[in-house]
């Protein structure tokens, strides 16, 4: 995903990329998409985009 914010949200690979902005929210549904493609789930668990290999 190409991120247009000012400043450039964090990659999905950095520690801080939960700091990336929400494009998609479905919380009546658990879940919200990061601009870095992270899925962020009410539970506190997160999965990041395919091409990384989550921790």
């Amino acid at each position: 995903m190409t991120c247009n914010h000012q400043p450039a949200c964090p990659p999905a690979d950095r520690h801080d990329a939960r700091a990336a902005s929400m494009v998609a929210d479905h919380w009546e549904q658990g879940w919200a998409l990061l601009c870095n493609g992270t899925l962020v789930f009410d539970d506190g668990g997160a999965l990041a985009p395919a091409e990384l290999t989550a921790a």
